[in-house]
């Protein structure tokens, strides 16, 4: 069995596509999910499964929209994938405190992306320069620094450049999920 870490976008935003999470737990039972976990109520969920990602994201998703009319990209890690974006953040520890010096709520996030988006994307999203954010793509993953607020960052608004679907998780929430994935 695998552990893995299923992010959905869009759950709980806004008064939108309101999901209790008892329930989401509830309707994915029936998929043979293992040990199924969530973690407040944007959409985080852990679980075992010996099936493939793939065929996970499509039957998280599906079961979503089927059971609660709610449609819903899902992103999916395995726990290892998991640990090493929390392990391996590419900012300096001196960049970190810098940021968290000026900013506004949470400095650091991680956008999660369903694919790795094609390098021309890629160097459409890193022609935004700002001195207020930064990012850095590593892989599916791109790590988003703030050094005012993601509320008012224009950076958040360019990763619909990349073309691949996204979901964004602040870096305590990411932290927390990393310790949860032990537990």
């Amino acid at each position: 069995m695998t552990k893995y870490v299923a992010l959905l976008r869009g759950i709980n935003v806004g008064g939108h596509n309101k999901l209790k999470m008892a329930e989401l737990r509830d309707a994915l039972q029936p998929l043979g999910l293992q040990n199924i976990r969530t973690y407040i109520q944007s959409g985080n969920i852990l679980f075992e499964s010996s099936e493939s990602e793939a065929l996970l994201q499509q039957q998280i998703q599906e079961t979503i929209q089927t059971t609660f009319t709610i449609t819903s990209t899902v992103i999916i890690r395995t726990a290892e994938e998991f640990r090493s974006i929390v392990n391996n953040c590419p900012f300096s520890e001196q960049d970190l405190a810098d940021a968290r010096a000026t900013a506004t709520g949470e400095s650091l996030h991680v956008a999660l992306l369903s694919t790795v988006p094609i390098e021309e994307n890629g160097a459409k999203l890193l022609q935004y320069v700002s001195e207020k954010e930064r990012c850095i793509i590593k892989g599916r993953d791109v790590y988003l620094l703030f050094y005012d607020s993601i509320r008012n960052a224009k950076l958040s608004q360019q990763l619909p450049k990349l073309e691949v679907p996204a979901t964004v998780r602040n870096w305590k929430t990411m932290m927390k999920l990393a310790t949860m994935i032990d537990e």
